[in-house]
Order: C-alpha cells, then sequence, then structure tokens
C-alpha cells in the first residue's frame, strides 16, 4: 500500500495526472483555529486537491528590529508594517497545523506546508507531510531546498522574483541533495499580480528547460489566468483561498472566496477536459453526425442511358450516397439504371468500369 507521499507522487508526477489544485490558506485564518478549520472544509467543498499551510514563526523568520531594513517600504499592501509584526499576525501556529492536517485528511485532500527555515522542516517530518513546498522567497535558501531535498518527498518550488541563473541554482541544489520529484511553479510576486505580468509562456519552457512538471502559483484575481495556464501546459495550479475578502487580513486582498475557488476549479477541469489529445478521428459523438455531410444524390428523374450531367446529379446532405469526391469522374458517364429523383447515387448506378475506377 502506497504512502501518502507516494499517493501525492503519482497524483502530480504519474504518466496521466491531471491538473492538482492547491488552496493556500496562508495567514487567511486571522489567528482564529476555528477559522484555519472552516477554510480547511470550504478548500474541500471546492473541489481542491490539497491545502498547503506555512511553518514559520516571526523569529525565525525575521529579527525583532524596528529599524528601517526591518520596516515595509511602499508599493505593497503592507506598506508601513513592521516584519516582526506582520510575520506574528500571520502565521499559522504550529501546534494547529497537526490538527488542521488531520481536518483535511478527513476531507480527502492532502495537507503539506511551506517550511521557512531547517527548524520547520523538522516539525513538518514528525507530521508525515507528504510533500514540501518552497516559496517564492525562499527560493535563495540553498541550505533550506538541499534540507528538503534530503526528506526524499515530492517538492513544488515558486519562482517569483527570480532569474534564470536563480533557478538553475536552486535546482541544482535540490538534486546534489538528492531530491528527485520536483516541480516549478511559474509566479508573479506582487500582491495581488496582474495578468499582463504573468507571462505564463514561461511555463512550458520551464519544463522543457529543467525536465520538471510545471504550475502556476497565482496571485492575481483573474480566474482566466489560471484557465490560460491550463492550456499553456500547467498541471499544477496554487491559489490563495479566503473565507471574504472583506475581512481584513494580510492575503485577503489578493485571495479568491470560495465561490471564485469554485468557478475557477470547474474552469480548470473543463479546460484540461477539452485540451484531450492529438487526434484526427472523429469522437463516438461525431460519428452519429456524418450521415448529414454531403454525398451524390439524383437531382431529378434519371433514364437508363442518360448521361450524368451538373443538373441531374448534385452533391448535396445527407450522405447516403457516394462521396462528392467522385462527382467529377461519375459527370459524363451514363446510367445503366433507372434513377428516381432523390436516390442516393450507388455503385449499381454506373458502369462496370466506373465502378472499378472509383474503387466502389
Amino acid at each position: 500500500m502506497m504512502n501518502s507521499a507516494a499517493r501525492l507522487t503519482a497524483k502530480i508526477f504519474g504518466p496521466t495526472p491531471r491538473v492538482y489544485v492547491i488552496a493556500e490558506l496562508s495567514a487567511n485564518h486571522n489567528q482564529s483555529f476555528a477559522e484555519a478549520e472552516r477554510l480547511v472544509v470550504a478548500a474541500a467543498a471546492t473541489g481542491a486537491d490539497a491545502v498547503k499551510l506555512q511553518t514559520y514563526t516571526a523569529d525565525t523568520l525575521t529579527l525583532r528590529s524596528r529599524t528601517a531594513p526591518f520596516m515595509v517600504g511602499g508599493g505593497t499592501i503592507w506598506e508601513g508594517k513592521n516584519l516582526h509584526d506582520l510575520y506574528g499576525e500571520a502565521h499559522t501556529p504550529w501546534d494547529w497545523q497537526p490538527k488542521l492536517k488531520q481536518c483535511a485528511e478527513a476531507l480527502g485532500l492532502d495537507c503539506f506546508s511551506s517550511p521557512f527555515d531547517e527548524t520547520a522542516v523538522d516539525f513538518l517530518e514528525t507530521m508525515e507531510v507528504p510533500a514540501y513546498k518552497i516559496a517564492s522567497f525562499e527560493l535563495v535558501d540553498l541550505s533550506l531546498i538541499a534540507k528538503v531535498a534530503r526528506t526524499g518527498k515530492p517538492t513544488i518550488m515558486s519562482t517569483g522574483m527570480a532569474t534564470l541563473p536563480e533557478i538553475e541554482e536552486a535546482v541544482d541544489a535540490f538534486r546534489r541533495a538528492g531530491g528527485r520529484d520536483l516541480a516549478l511553479l511559474k509566479c508573479t510576486s506582487a500582491y495581488p499580480a496582474v495578468a499582463a505580468d504573468m507571462n505564463l509562456r514561461t511555463i512550458p519552457d520551464m519544463a522543457r528547460r529543467f525536465s520538471v512538471v510545471a504550475g502556476l502559483s497565482d496571485h492575481s484575481l483573474d480566474l482566466a489566468v489560471p484557465v490560460a495556464a491550463v492550456a499553456v501546459g500547467a498541471r499544477i495550479i496554487e491559489k490563495h483561498l479566503t473565507l471574504s475578502r472583506v475581512v481584513p487580513g494580510p492575503d485577503s486582498a489578493f485571495s479568491l472566496e470560495p465561490a471564485e475557488f469554485t468557478a475557477m476549479v470547474q474552469a480548470v477541469r473543463t479546460t484540461e477536459a477539452a485540451l484531450g489529445d492529438v487526434r484526427y478521428e472523429p469522437t463516438a459523438k461525431e460519428a452519429t453526425m456524418r450521415i448529414f455531410r454531403r454525398s451524390l444524390f439524383a437531382a431529378r428523374d434519371i433514364a437508363v442511358g442518360e448521361v450524368f450531367t451538373a443538373e441531374n446529379i448534385r452533391s448535396v446532405r445527407p450522405g447516403h450516397g457516394l462521396h462528392p469526391r467522385h462527382l467529377p469522374v461519375v459527370l459524363g458517364t451514363r446510367a445503366v439504371v433507372e434513377i428516381p429523383f432523390g436516390t442516393p447515387l450507388a455503385a449499381e448506378h454506373l458502369a462496370p468500369e466506373m465502378r472499378e475506377k472509383i474503387h466502389v
């Protein structure tokens, strides 16, 4: 029997995977465990495959300082906040996380987390998480990436803000440490992000360049963005989920509400179904419609020995007669039997040498 990591690996990295949808809970619990549980329940109701947590404390992420470097500058939704205060407000208490994982799994969801330092990896290992997620801001933390790789578990890395050499360095660090199953997510680290900054064509290039599963970590509020990502080859979609954007919180402004998240999942499923396979044959339903294509019919009564002309033989619907490709060959020859008006033209109406010529 497969363990949880092996099952998740099969879902994401297997030969015929469907798009894997992750609901990021982030800070949208607003420091209420009951709210966090409601988010997990909401994620299951949307049709997501997984919920993702974040494992850090303010002290593992930054310093308790109010000097200028530790104050958030302009251009973000957190402008003017102190980093330590912000992360203290946003973190998910570690003692909640095993209980949230248990809740998620009872609802059929995978549950894993983004560790933000090596102690978080040790903690998450005690939880037996099935996978790891490296956040965009931690892509440069090569020792953290190596620590995660050494767990042997499937790993997803976001690439927001990263240059190509930085992504190469992170992937190399993961693989040198023994990591095997790796997915990279195209990400635009703006909150919220806009569609014009997405550059989704990077997704298939990333998959080819690094020989990985590729996807999208999306901070926009536009449902067309994940649909477009799936259309170009994304096999993972990650979006933030909130119960309501009206309720203020560190991440609520760029998170989807449950009804929106549900609509996104449904659109993703429709998109992946529509992509299908490379196929040039009619579907089973199309096959029943082939009878309504054009074919050759007697456009008026035709006597024995009468010459076939454009006036007495026409290509019309439906498809009971000879294929229209035979019309140029048939014209100018003679009928060997009487053919009433509206009769589909058939081999027995033609001289034997004509039947051989058109291979019927």
